[in-house]
């Protein structure tokens, strides 16, 4: 029979095109390792000379799959069930040397794009199939780095490839907090709730078919993200990752996402909607993350638990059963949940059990599992497993109500919850431990089913994705991929969308092209970053000014100006000292003195109320910087330009300001295309803005939309679905279509 293939050498690896069936790819050195059956060539990753059936494309997944599981040792199956802790692919990154510093040890790389030792010590003797990158040099590098990992791994064991996931890369604000990925040259759109300002889930879900063709461009086949979680506390300081508090959008945010990042077609379709620009989508955080007591986050001790005192729990799961679960496109349903740390207290009625949502039977097994029917795969939130460190630091494990047992038993108590992979454990030891406690406990032939169930749903996120068939990347079309001038326009085009102006008092705005404007520089005070390390005090100038004077006239001389831009920042404060214990997080700028703070905190034994305490802000100076500035300008505008995370009491300078615009991790072009009127706003408030910091604290953590609002000088309530564009307040369908509660 003639054959029905051909081959193609690339650069470090060649390719072979089947007539009608996929192209493969094949790493270097093993160009011999094909088999031929009718005609067709097929990849003999384990090297048997056998064509086994997870090597023939020809058969339906399932089956290729059920095949590989009932192949594969206890051993592999539990690397399998790992995902490593980041990894870079850079000349260095200071956050992943601080997050993990087992990672630190000498570089033998003749190229960046190399494995480091480490990364061959666990891909080859722990079996870590599941790969996290952080920060990249640029795409043709990361390419590279996963040609070479896939090579590595197609000649051990049965060939299995890497899965390569990221967290959200695509904003600007590339060192911000949970949005270590950066680097790639990529386009560059609003973080999460910029594209929750849009209220436009068709810009979203074209976002996501963008975002998975550059992240395929660089190897990369699952999104730590869309973050779903409804936003019913205005001071989780993980709003801005989310889709805002009105359900309805949150829910057509998360199903836009997903079927973007996930839906291939054409040619690039291999079945179902899964394809080669297909990255699986891990929505995150089951049962929903919003609803931290007092606003603290699980991150740290101090933030662990998830209270529900408007008995709002099952409002929560929306995002998750109403959008990510019932896609338009054909994929169906997000492939991947990622609990989140926290202890959703009270919520086991089943069991009784106060522990993190990953070691919940109830929260996995009982709801996800069973009573919603979700088969695909549950990985941990990261370093769930480890113990943890002192209470107010980010860097330790968060083993939130299992703190007491050992590193093994939470592994094990894991897997019986229903879960099927540890996030950030490069180590196979634990899991194979907790498999020899199962089998104690069960007995061998159920823990081996248990492994296996597992496996199948890890499995089947890399076969739909192609990457058993080519893994393989040229970087020169990689670098024509990511970051090509049509997805960029569509990037600055969402950021443009994106902006919220709150207030244009006498039509402050737009600005001529012959203003001057006055910038004053921002005044940072020394703290301390997110990791806990020391920041140093200093002044800053808050825009390119070669940049705004392509748009205004600039001037020095508040005196001589038009008008002032003033950029500042949402209210940042802490909610624990340890000489001071629980503080109030505060929305305001001027210290925050919480007496009508509930006396007694709702989870837990331990007292964490903080009544009666004083919250203060590290970036109080923004406040100042407001006033200073209106007091030299006397009636001219001062403009001003919040980069927010956070909903936040505008009151306390809202009368000084002349116009007022909200903007969630875009370009400063973008800002002067609208200051200039060359684009006209047309974003909505994603949440409420409060009318005070009483507001804030009559509010519940579990309930959306429920503050009282600020109402500013010219009568305009600062509600969810509010905004102005040049006319005034819009009203337009989006309005109509997500402002009813």
């Amino acid at each position: 029979m003639a054959d029905k293939w051909k081959r193609i050498q690339k650069d470090g690896y060649s390719i072979i095109v089947n007539e009608g069936g996929p192209v493969l790819g094949i790493g270097p050195g093993f160009e011999d390792h094909i088999l031929v059956q009718d005609g067709y060539a097929f990849k003999d990753l384990n090297r048997n000379g056998v064509l086994d059936p997870y090597e023939d494309w020809r058969l339906p997944w399932e089956e290729r799959i059920a095949d590989l599981a009932s192949r594969m040792t206890v051993e592999e199956i539990a690397g399998l069930m790992l995902y490593s802790v980041h990894q870079t692919i850079c000349k260095g990154n200071p956050m992943a040397a601080m997050l993990y510093p087992e990672q630190d040890i000498p570089d033998t790389r003749e190229h960046i794009y190399d494995l480091t030792d480490t990364q061959r010590q666990f891909l080859r003797d722990d079996n870590l199939r599941h790969v996290l990158i952080a920060k990249v040099e640029d795409t043709p590098t990361a390419a590279r780095w996963n040609n070479q990992a896939q090579a590595f791994t197609e000649s051990i064991g049965l060939g299995i490839p890497i899965n390569i996931s990221s967290d959200p890369r695509h904003t600007p604000a590339a060192s911000a907090e949970f949005d270590m990925g950066a680097g790639g040259d990529i386009s560059v759109w609003p973080e999460h709730i910029g594209l929750a300002a849009t209220f436009d889930p068709e810009l979203v879900r074209r976002y996501g078919e963008i975002a998975s063709r550059e992240y395929r461009a660089m190897g990369i086949t699952t999104a730590l993200s869309p973050q779903i979680d409804l936003a019913s506390e205005p001071r989780w300081f993980r709003l801005n990752g989310t889709f805002g508090e009105g359900t309805a959008l949150a829910v057509d945010m998360a199903r836009a996402y997903c079927d973007g990042f996930q839906s291939s077609q054409g040619d690039r379709e291999i079945s179902g909607g899964w394809g080669f620009d297909s990255v699986n989508a891990m929505i995150k955080h089951w049962p929903g993350g919003g609803t931290g007591e007092g606003g603290r986050d699980a991150h740290f001790g101090y933030g662990k638990y998830a209270v529900y005192p408007g008995n709002n729990f099952d409002e929560h799961l929306k995002p998750f059963l109403d959008g990510a679960f019932k896609l338009k496109g054909k994929t169906g349903m997000a492939s991947a949940v990622m609990p989140y740390y926290t202890i959703s207290w009270g919520i086991d009625a089943k069991n009784g059990e106060n522990v993190g949502n990953s070691y919940s039977n109830y929260i996995i097994t009982s709801l996800l599992r069973e009573k919603y029917g979700y088969d695909g795969v549950v990985c941990t939130d990261w370093l769930i497993t480890a113990d943890p460190g002192p209470i107010d630091t980010f860097i330790g494990g968060k083993s939130w109500g299992v703190e007491t047992i050992s590193v093994a038993e939470r592994h094990y108590k894991v897997i019986m919850a229903g879960v099927d992979q540890f996030g950030g454990n490069n180590a196979v030891a634990p899991v194979l431990e907790a498999y020899a406690m199962g089998v104690r406990e069960h007995g061998e032939a159920f823990m081996r089913e248990r492994f296996t169930r597992s496996a199948r749903r890890l499995l089947r996120n890399i076969f739909r994705t192609g990457l058993f068939e080519n893994p393989y990347l040229d970087p020169g079309e990689s670098r024509a991929v990511a970051g090509n001038k049509d997805f960029v326009a569509a990037g600055f085009q969402a950021q443009l969308r994106s902006v919220v102006l709150l207030k244009n008092k006498n039509q402050a705005l737009p600005l001529t092209q012959k203003t001057k404007v006055y910038i004053p520089r921002r005044h940072i005070n020394a703290g301390k970053n997110w990791f806990g390390v020391p920041t140093p005090a200093r002044d800053i100038v808050p825009v390119d000014t070669e940049l705004a004077g392509r748009y205004f006239e600039i001037t020095e001389d508040p005196a001589a100006a038009d008008c002032a831009l003033c950029f500042i920042e949402s209210p940042q404060s802490d909610p624990y000292r340890a000489d001071e214990g629980y503080l109030p997080i505060s929305l305001q700028y001027r210290p925050y003195r919480a007496d009508t703070a509930r006396e007694k905190n709702i989870a837990g034994t331990d007292n964490r109320s903080y009544r009666g305490k004083t919250g203060t802000t590290s970036n109080e100076p923004d406040l100042d910087l407001i006033l200073d500035t209106k007091k030299k300008l006397g009636d001219k505008p001062v403009i001003v330009l919040a980069q927010t995370k956070n909903p936040f009491v505008v009151g306390e300078f809202e009368a000084a300001a002349g116009a007022i615009l909200l903007y969630f991790s875009v370009e400063p072009k973008a800002l002067l295309e609208i200051l200039s009127g060359k684009a006209e706003p047309q974003a909505l408030l994603p949440f409420q803005m409060p009318r005070d910091m009483a507001a804030v604290e009559a509010q519940l953590e579990d309930v959306p939309r429920d503050m009282t609002v600020y109402t500013d000088e010219c009568g305009h309530a600062y509600d969810f679905a509010y905004g102005l564009n040049w006319k005034g307040v819009i009203a337009d369908e989006r309005v109509k279509r997500y402002s009813e509660k």
